[in-house]
Order: C-alpha cells, then sequence, then structure tokens
C-alpha cells in the first residue's frame, strides 16, 4: 500500500468487520503467522506490515535513513487510514513498542488501545539513569561477534541463531526454529544501498539495528505517558536481556491505569510456550476497549 510517501508491505489475518488489531515489529515477519491467525480467531481483523528498510517496503540506505521516527509513526497512522479504519488496537514489539507510544500520543483519533511488548519509554541510545540498561552479556555479543557477510545465507542463518539465543529466556530454545525463521525473513528482504554503491543483501535484524542508531527520534516522550488515556497493557519478558523488565514496569507505571503481564522464563521474545497466556491477553484487552469504543 501507498501510504505517506512510501510502499509499505501488508498482510491481514481475518474478517474485516472485526475489530481491528495493527501489530508493528520491524518485518512483518516478527509477529508469525500462526499467532496471527490465533488472534484473527478472536475474532479480530489483523493487520501486519514491514517498516521502512525491512521486509518488501520501501527501501533506502538505512545507514543513513532519509526519515526521522516521526515518520514511521505517520507511516502507521496513515497504514491505518489507508485500509479505511478509522482507528485500530495497536501492539508494538520492540522497537514497534516505541512506534506505538508515539503513536498513542500524537494521533490518538488513530489508537483505541494500546498493547506495549518488550519495549521501553525512551529512545535508541543511553537510557535514563532509573532504568536498567541492554545485559553486559548481550552488548557483548552484538559488539564483539563479527557479523556474517550479508550475502551468505547460511552464514546469517547462523549468526541470526546465535543472536536469538541470546536474547531468549530460560524456555527451551528450538535453533532449528529460529534459523528456519531467519531463513524466510532473509528470502523476502530488498537489497538496499546508497546511490552509485553496488546493492547488498541486507538481513532486517541488522537493517533495524543499523537504521534506528542512525535515525533521528526527535523529542523525548517519556514525560508525556501521563497524557495517555487509552487502554494499556504492558507485557515484558521476566529475563528480557535487551530491554530488561524494569523498563516494562515503568511503562505501566507511567501510563494511567496501565496493566502489567510478566512472562515468566521469557527473554526479548514471544515464544510459542507464552502465547496461550498473550493471545488471550490481547484478547480480553482489546475486547473491552472494543466496548469501550
Amino acid at each position: 500500500m501507498h501510504v505517506n510517501g512510501v510502499d509499505l508491505c501488508v498482510q491481514t489475518f481475518g474478517d474485516p468487520a472485526a475489530p481491528p488489531v495493527l501489530l508493528v515489529n520491524n518485518s512483518l515477519l516478527g509477529w508469525p503467522a500462526e499467532f496471527c491467525a490465533r488472534l484473527a480467531a478472536g475474532p479480530r481483523f489483523v493487520m501486519r506490515y514491514d517498516l521502512r528498510d525491512t521486509g518488501r517496503s520501501t527501501a533506502t540506505d538505512p545507514d543513513a535513513p532519509p526519515y526521522v521516527l516521526r515518520d514511521l509513526v505517520a507511516d502507521a497512522a496513515g497504514l491505518i487510514g489507508a485500509l479505511g479504519l478509522r482507528r485500530a488496537h495497536v501492539a508494538g514489539f520492540g522497537v514497534g513498542g516505541w512506534i506505538g507510544q508515539l503513536l498513542a500520543l500524537d494521533h490518538p483519533e488513530r489508537v483505541a488501545s494500546l498493547a506495549l511488548l518488550c519495549t521501553r519509554p525512551t529512545a535508541p541510545g543511553p537510557s535514563d539513569p532509573d532504568l536498567p540498561e541492554h545485559s553486559p552479556e548481550i552488548m557483548e555479543f552484538f559488539m564483539t561477534e563479527p557479523e556474517p557477510d550479508w550475502s551468505d545465507r547460511a552464514a546469517v542463518l547462523a549468526y541470526q541463531a546465535a543472536a536469538r539465543r541470546r536474547l531468549a529466556g530460560s524456555h527451551p530454545f528450538d535453533e532449528a526454529a529460529a534459523r528456519e525463521d531467519a531463513g524466510r525473513i532473509y528470502d523476502r528482504t530488498v537489497a538496499a544501498a546508497p546511490p552509485g554503491a553496488v546493492p547488498r543483501k541486507i538481513h532486517p535484524a541488522n537493517q533495524i539495528a543499523s537504521t534506528f542508531a542512525a535515525l533521528d527520534s526527535g523529542d523525548r516522550w517519556r514525560e508525556r505517558l501521563g497524557e495517555l488515556t487509552v487502554p494499556t497493557l504492558v507485557v515484558h519478558g521476566e529475563e528480557d536481556p535487551f530491554f530488561p523488565l524494569g523498563n516494562g514496569e515503568a511503562l505501566a507505571r507511567e501510563i494511567p491505569g496501565a496493566q502489567l503481564l510478566v512472562l515468566p522464563r521469557t527473554g526479548h521474545e514471544l515464544p510459542r510456550p507464552v502465547w496461550d497466556t498473550v493471545v488471550p491477553a490481547l484478547l480480553r484487552h482489546t475486547e473491552v476497549a472494543a466496548a469501550e469504543d
């Protein structure tokens, strides 16, 4: 769909007449199809999409993105309208949680309810002193582990599986499934390069990391969380090494009326063992908000 001056790859599940739920991550495959189908059976009209510079959406140079964080927020707001909707229930995971927070703050007319999964109330870079930072172990991996040749599919899948293992909690880790997921993401990624450069295959996990590191995030928004009036559910892994649990606790504390769901043995992830908890929680949350709406 052409939205806000760019092309966004979107996939929908379920009955368009059901309450709409917009899922925000980096690649749309960050929300597994079976997870989306379970939500759609709610019934819900579920929408997932690729952010700019991921998957099949508009690709630029992710090391020098010609847009800012608020453009990604405007993309989400425009997508809701382009799909013929007045508003939607919005769920954002990780970096998608930043987009969800700003969407609810800056475009409240588009948000019926908000779910924030494994995210924090501050932008990329050093966090606030009262919030726990990335674990030393995960930072050591990302800072010292040599990046693979991003044109070598096998090397990329091995690297991504190793990264996912370190982001995971103490649930049993399925390395074969992690490699399969990484392969699906790799195979549908658009090659991006600056003008005049040789196009290169970039894995979305690397794209989003380099993009957000280079992105202008604009003004802080943590101090504005008290302005939120939409029903909010915060979901966070008890063992999240990337955005440790204190970040989710801060969100739940500072957003009026927010509810906190802590997932035992869970890292920076939504592993299959927690779906039986998370899907019903999202359905209950959006059901109450839909009734109020």
